[in-house]
């Protein structure tokens, strides 16, 4: 991932919704060990809390565990409070020094991966979880936040539209093997809990719902990178569902202020996180997508095969109840759909290198 102009417009806004002074308290002198680092969600912490330390002093030390350091930009790489180490989750983690915060956002986010690798998703996501929540421990970390998913949910019951933290979960049929990434964090979030309970770990767990933005790969397999990909190229959009199926799309900004503030604010230990306002279809994101830039004429075309593509979730439906955060921690989104597609288009222009791009995804 690529730092650009539009990343930095969001790392300030993020610094001055979530409170300057709260991030300064919290992080001044202290050490971050972020999972993950080199995705969507663990470069975005990356980029704000090295905006906070330019901004402020706050001298916060990061420390990048990745599994490819190729994939962290000189932005970050180069920095004198960034220590790039190399290692893969599911193996138990060595850390030296002290680790004051543990954020673990290190999962696969492509459904091509969870389809054709779900043993290899299974662990991460559990191996993951267990392997750093024994770290914390042992460093007695003042927080860990877990990055979990609206998966874990399922498919919701008959009449329910809305998933709440604490009101029944749906079903998830544990013997499909895509379902792996749902089953395995949902284990991760029992181990949360667990460590909370008996060890008295400050634990925190956020359910993310479909989030985008920059860094997001245009190759992973999802329906909105699909179409960014199909952008970028100047290609009609091409459909490969009638695109009834009804989502929420949160964009990475608005969903890292949500996450800082769960991990400094909040009381209870899981949270949803996101945007009922942007509920939309597949098929109108679709046409949201081809209508940001009418100039290049792009279409929506069906192309709807007979058999289902492999890799997509067996569940379909239900919404992330957003009411929690939103009453406890004071949280709005800010992006609608057509703003925050249009920032991520943007930063592609100014960043992406497509060569580039897909040699890192073959890796």
């Amino acid at each position: 991932m690529k730092y650009s102009k539009i990343i930095d417009e969001d790392t300030k806004e993020i610094i001055d919704f979530c409170d300057s002074k709260l991030l300064v308290k919290k992080l001044k002198n202290k050490t971050v060990l972020i999972t993950g680092a080199s995705g969507m969600i663990g470069s975005y912490f990356v980029y704000t809390i090295l905006k906070l330390n330019e901004l402020y002093d706050t001298n916060t030390k990061l420390k990048l565990f990745v599994r490819n350091p190729n994939k962290i930009d000189d932005y970050a790489k180069n920095n004198k409070n960034v220590e790039v180490i190399v290692g893969n989750v599911i193996e138990p983690i060595q850390i030296d020094g002290k680790v004051d915060y543990i954020i673990h956002a290190a999962s696969p986010a492509s459904p091509k991966i969870m389809s054709k690798e779900p043993v290899e998703t299974n662990f991460a996501n559990t191996l993951g979880a267990a392997n750093t929540l024994i770290l914390a421990k042992n460093k007695n970390v003042e927080g860990y936040l877990f990055i979990s998913s609206r998966e874990i949910y399922g498919e919701p019951m008959e009449g329910q539209e809305l998933f709440i933290e604490d009101g029944p979960l749906g079903q998830v049929n544990p013997l499909v093997p895509r379902n792996g990434y749902a089953e395995g964090k949902k284990a991760a979030e029992n181990m949360c809990s667990g460590f909370k309970e008996e060890y008295g770990l400050n634990t925190k767990i956020v359910r993310l719902a479909h989030t985008y933005g920059p860094g997001m790969s245009i190759y992973d397999g999802r329906v909105q990178a699909d179409f960014l990909n199909n952008i970028v190229h100047n290609q009609d959009i091409i459909l490969k569902s009638d695109g009834s199926s009804i989502r929420t799309y949160t964009y990475i900004a608005d969903a890292i202020k949500a996450m800082f503030l769960v991990l400094f604010k909040s009381k209870d230990l899981v949270y949803n996180i996101a945007d009922e306002d942007s509920k939309t279809s597949i098929k109108h994101l679709a046409e949201v997508l081809v209508n940001l830039n009418p100039e290049k004429e792009l279409k929506l075309v069906f192309d709807i095969p007979k058999e289902a593509p492999k890799g997509t979730a067996s569940f379909k439906n239900g919404i992330l109840s957003t009411d929690k955060i939103r009453n406890e921690l004071g949280w709005k989104p800010k992006y609608n759909i057509e703003e925050g597609f249009r920032r991520t288009v943007l930063h592609l222009e100014e960043t992406l290198d497509l060569e580039q791009e897909k040699k890192l995804i073959k890796k």
